[in-house]
């Protein structure tokens, strides 16, 4: 199948390069003409703006944006919706903002294009793991598109689907699923990055006590100098609290064991303040969600441990580096 992929960054670049290796082909696009070169290189068709990319793909078009959230997105979707015809596709692989996805399909819609949104996770690592792939819109532009989600979605792979299930038709245990209309894509991926605020913070607050168990002040026989780099990969051994984030926080902390080349200073990409804000309009209590956003705040005033292993976990995950303070 053929894809356009607007945006050739850590994340478009690397979905193009699977896309490419399971068959499909891929016209890229990048306002940095070195990404797009090098994408050439490796059997990608290149395009040097949207109407060479729109020029080169085969109807039904199917273009992906894979850009930074907000203004961006909003442009590039505007741009394409002058060069796309009736029934070709849109799909918004970024962070979108949920309300944005509804209102971009509507307009869409009276032009006759389709929009899809895809919340995408997987990071710097979906190239070799998969990216499992959250997704709303229109059920006929999702089955078109079925062939690229599975593609670079990980596959059931090696773990047995959960007890009780016998729903072999789901595509969920390949790790992609169409979870409602416009939006409910980036939605169900705003939640996925709360809850992840959240685990993150309870990781980090944990090795930061562990990381203080052997302070002075604390009665001598209670003093305990813990190796937190042996106890994360012990965790990661039959442990209730092992997960990939775990993964991470031992790959980091073996890299550099007092975080040293971190200042703890932790950024939010925006869908923690959108779960708290979905929270509130719904009523619903989220105190950890609520609690890890906050600190995430507070780490920009005085970083602690903690926040050091937020910041490596993010570099792990996303390639996310630190900014730096004023």
């Amino acid at each position: 199948m053929q894809l356009g992929m607007v945006g050739l960054g850590k994340m478009g670049a690397n979905m193009v390069r699977r896309l490419m290796a399971g068959g499909h082909r891929c016209v890229g696009f990048d306002v940095s003409k070195a990404s797009v070169d090098s994408l050439v290189q490796e059997g990608a068709q290149g395009a040097y703006s949207l109407a060479e990319l729109v020029a080169k793909l085969e109807p039904p078009r199917a273009v992906w944006c894979m850009v930074p959230a907000g203004e961006l997105t909003e442009k590039t979707v505007t741009a394409l919706s002058e060069l796309l015809s009736p029934g070709d596709i849109i799909i918004d692989g970024g962070n979108s903002f949920y309300k944005d996805d509804a209102r971009r399909a509507r307009q869409l819609a009276e032009k006759g294009i389709r929009y899809v949104d895809a919340g995408t996770s997987g990071g710097v690592w979906g190239l070799t793991r998969g990216y499992c792939l959250m997704i709303g819109g229109d059920k006929d532009a999702i089955n078109h598109l079925d062939p690229i989600f599975k593609t670079l979605a990980p596959g059931v792979g090696d773990i047995p689907p959960t007890k009780g299930r016998n729903d072999a038709t789901s595509t969920a245990q390949h790790g992609y699923l169409h979870c409602g209309p416009a939006g409910s894509g980036h939605f169900v991926k705003m939640i996925h990055n709360g809850i992840e605020y959240g685990m993150m913070a309870a990781y980090a607050e944990g090795f930061d006590i562990m990381r203080h168990a052997g302070d002075d002040h604390l009665p001598e026989e209670l003093q305990y100098n813990l190796n937190l780099t042996e106890i994360a990969e012990l965790w990661r051994r039959g442990s209730v609290v092992e997960s990939w984030l775990l993964d991470l926080t031992a790959i980091a902390l073996t890299e550099d064991p007092n975080l040293d080349a971190f200042t703890g200073v932790v950024e939010d990409s925006g869908e923690g303040r959108w779960t708290v804000n979905a929270a509130i309009e719904e009523a619903v209590p989220a105190y950890v969600l609520t609690a890890a956003l906050f600190a995430r705040f507070r780490s920009r005033q005085q970083g602690s441990f903690a926040d050091k292993i937020i910041s490596a976990m993010r570099k792990q995950f996303g390639g996310h580096v630190e900014k730096k303070t004023p």
